[in-house]
């Protein structure tokens, strides 16, 4: 079984595959290779997760609460409206993942915690990237880290 971080990355990774702007272009990693070929597209990944030991429960010294800072960055390249297209991928990714907040239900609860943009007119034309970072909630058990709860 893999960890319930993993199974939440893939099942985000689903809910966001297919959407109007970034369709199939969709990898679940921060150091993959984004091309031309590959814009505009989304990298999904794990960021920081904090722990801390349950009160809920019959075994609740075995249980973790966990909170898990999951990122989606949106990456475009276009010569106008570049602030524009990193919008409409925000819109279609928060919409997307809003649509199962327990990621079918492997978390307790996730939502949008921060965004931040950047651009750059370097290169053959501008590019920017758009990271969404949701905050995801869920429980598993000390020993058993591929089963959420």
């Amino acid at each position: 079984m893999t960890h319930v971080r993993q199974q939440i990355r893939e099942r985000v990774a689903t809910n966001v595959t297919g959407l109007t702007t970034t369709g199939s272009r969709v990898y679940q990693s921060r150091v993959y290779n984004l091309e031309a070929a590959n814009l505009p597209g989304l990298l999904i990944y794990s960021n920081d997760e904090t722990s801390e030991r349950s009160s809920i429960g019959l075994l609740a010294d075995q249980d973790l609460e966990r909170t898990l800072d999951l990122v989606i960055e949106g990456y475009a390249s276009t010569a106008s409206n570049l602030e524009d297209v990193l919008d409409l991928i925000a819109e279609e990714v928060e919409t997307a993942v809003a649509a199962d907040p327990t990621c079918n239900g492997l978390s307790k609860d996730l939502f949008l915690s921060g965004t931040s943009i950047s651009l750059t007119g370097e290169g053959d034309s501008p590019a920017g990237v758009l990271a969404l970072t949701f905050q995801v909630s869920y429980r598993t058990t000390t020993t058993a880290p591929g089963t959420a709860l």
